[in-house]
């Protein structure tokens, strides 16, 4: 089976039926026996990566195999050098603390699909994007993160796990890889 990379659109549950009537992965993935590695927040959008390999799954997942997680979040406020280097050095959480790989401005993503519903817009309050890498994936960590320094999060992203990216996938848009190939990525 291979491991598929889904652009996970905003307000979608990583699950594939909810009781709720949400949107669930069953709305987009019609692959049998595949389960997510990892979870992305209902309110985030991006990379998901899902398979049917078990260990595969694990090493994507495990918090032990620290294999990055990059995020591109659009912010409230304008992100100062110190914000970015604090995010770095680690914050306080209620759950512990928690600290980026590495942080930097950006630019708003090309080719940026919008959203719907769309980033509240306020005339008053300026906002900027950064990336944001992690090893972790503890419950909404980025978004809590940039919290504590100042900077609610507005948008995010999940750009790559690991060597797996989202280049060229639309939201709900998916693509596959074979597990070996998968596999090799991840030892290079």
């Amino acid at each position: 089976m291979p491991l598929i990379l889904f652009n996970k659109p905003f307000q979608v549950l990583c699950q594939f039926r909810d009781t709720g009537g949400r949107a669930t992965l069953g709305d987009y993935i019609d692959v049998p026996d595949v389960y997510p590695a990892g979870r992305l927040d209902f309110d985030s959008e991006g990379l998901l990566l899902l398979t049917d390999d078990g260990k595969l799954q694990a090493r994507i997942s495990q918090p032990r195999s620290k294999i990055s997680k990059v995020y591109r979040a659009q912010v409230e406020g304008n992100a100062s050098e110190a914000q970015l280097a604090e995010l770095c050095m680690g914050v306080r959480l209620k759950d512990g603390m928690a600290r980026a790989l590495a942080t930097r401005p950006i630019d708003e993503p090309d080719k940026l699909w919008p959203r719907d519903p769309p980033i509240r817009y306020r005339a008053s309050v300026p906002d900027c994007w950064i990336e944001v890498s992690i090893a972790e994936g503890r419950n909404r960590q980025v978004r809590r993160m940039t919290a504590a320094v100042g900077l609610p999060t507005l948008r995010l992203i999940r750009y790559s796990i690991g060597p797996f990216a989202l280049e060229g996938l639309q939201p709900g848009e998916h693509r596959q890889i074979p597990n070996e190939k998968a596999w090799r990525l991840l030892s290079e």
